[in-house]
């Protein structure tokens, strides 16, 4: 991939438009409850202040109505803490399509909640020369929004003056790139999840390119009933079984490996009062729920991993939110974190799993895009990164 970043351009006195991706988590009262998103785009915006850039950023934030935003689809709340992240104020602009404003070298504004505007959802070429006018230079630092084709991550790219990546863009695929691109191997990659049928194009693109492919989750029921294993009562896809196979064929047809647990964690409920017992796959009987996978599968899984020169996480192994269910991910984290192979975490459960496990300083890369981190794994190109490229001539 080739694009240009941040540091290659001359930002002094241009005004420097930002995407990013400040789509924060927000309280019952209208308090952000995380705000790593935030603080993940701090760099690119710094940066540019200190290169005398007159600096605009925006964001979409909920799903807002376009030409009709409410309350509590403003960006306001992040604007204020942005501004305590950065110690200065950020004035939030409402209509900054409609009214003229200014930003002095070396400040930054907030432009209300771009997903606002008739048209960013469709990539309205019209909206986006709008958008233009306002600026010199375009910056895309927003990867989890990087596969929507819309009017500020798409057609706006295409029609600034400048257009590059940010710090935080740069990043996200450079490491996608070394892990998936061109990894060094072997190769492994956990993949979790409750369905088969909603990563299926994940793992059949998985299965062409691993030397190791791990199934977790309640898709790892399914794989055991397409090998002819008993699984209870658990979370699976009898139609999804001769998928399921294909994928097996793909690998074997490679030389890969599927890893799939030959002992397992089960129980008659989904709780925390639910009593736990370890039982051969075989053994799974009518009434059992497979919860994790068990400790004679998660000793040979971490040897096997110890050979892997990179290592792609997407997804829990079991139900770790409740603790006697997390023993098979927590021991899957701690050998990825132990581990000296490329790392690359991502996804909205393997995130959680990684902060709940603390690990987050021992993985080389955690991604917390979701729906762009999936469809890259994919092998899709992401519209946002092929505008960048086509820029970058």
């Amino acid at each position: 991939m080739a694009f240009k970043t941040l540091d290659q351009i001359n930002l002094r006195g241009q005004r420097v438009f930002i995407r990013c991706d400040l789509n924060v988590p927000l309280g019952a009262s209208g308090r952000i409850a995380d705000d790593t998103r935030i603080r993940a785009s701090l760099p690119g915006i710094r940066q540019a202040m200190q290169q005398g850039g007159r600096v605009m950023v925006t964001s979409h934030l909920g799903r807002p109505n376009e030409g009709a935003l409410q309350a509590h689809d403003s960006l306001r709340p992040v604007a204020e803490r942005l501004g305590q992240l950065l110690g200065t104020p950020v004035p939030l602009v409402v209509d900054w399509l409609d009214r003229p404003f200014d930003v002095a070298p070396g400040e930054v504004v907030m432009l209300e909640n771009c997903r606002a505007h008739v048209g960013e959802k469709a990539n309205a070429p019209e909206l986006a020369h709008r958008m233009a006018k306002l600026c010199d230079v375009y910056v895309n630092d927003a990867f989890g929004t990087a596969h929507r084709a819309e009017a500020t991550t798409e057609a706006l790219a295409r029609l600034a003056r400048e257009a590059c990546a940010g710090p935080l863009m740069a990043a996200e695929l450079h490491a996608l790139g070394r892990a998936l691109a061109a990894p060094e191997r072997p190769m492994a990659a956990i993949v979790g999840g409750s369905k088969v049928s909603t990563k299926l194009a994940i793992l059949n693109a998985l299965a062409q390119r691993v030397e190791l492919l791990v199934v977790g989750g309640g898709m790892a029921n399914t794989f055991l009933l397409a090998a002819d294993q008993p699984v209870g009562k658990s979370l699976c896809e009898p139609g999804m079984v001769e998928a399921a196979r294909e994928v097996v064929a793909t690998l074997k047809a490679r030389g890969a490996q599927l890893f799939l647990p030959t002992d397992v964690v089960v129980a008659d409920e989904i709780s925390e009062t639910a009593l736990p017992v370890i039982k051969p796959v075989t053994e799974v009987a009518g009434e059992d729920l497979i919860l994790d996978f068990g400790p004679r599968s998660m000793r040979q899984l971490v040897d096997q991993l110890e050979a892997c020169k990179t290592i792609v996480w997407n997804g829990p192994l079991g139900v770790f939110e409740i603790e006697k269910f997390s023993h098979g991910t927590r021991m899957l984290a701690t050998a990825i974190a132990g581990s000296k192979a490329f790392s690359i975490a991502g996804g909205g459960d393997t995130v959680a799993a990684v902060n709940q496990f603390d690990i987050a300083d021992r993985i080389d890369y955690v991604s917390t895009a979701g729906g762009a981190f999936l469809e890259f794994l994919e092998g899709k190109t992401l519209p946002a990164v092929r505008a960048l490229e086509d820029r970058s001539h």
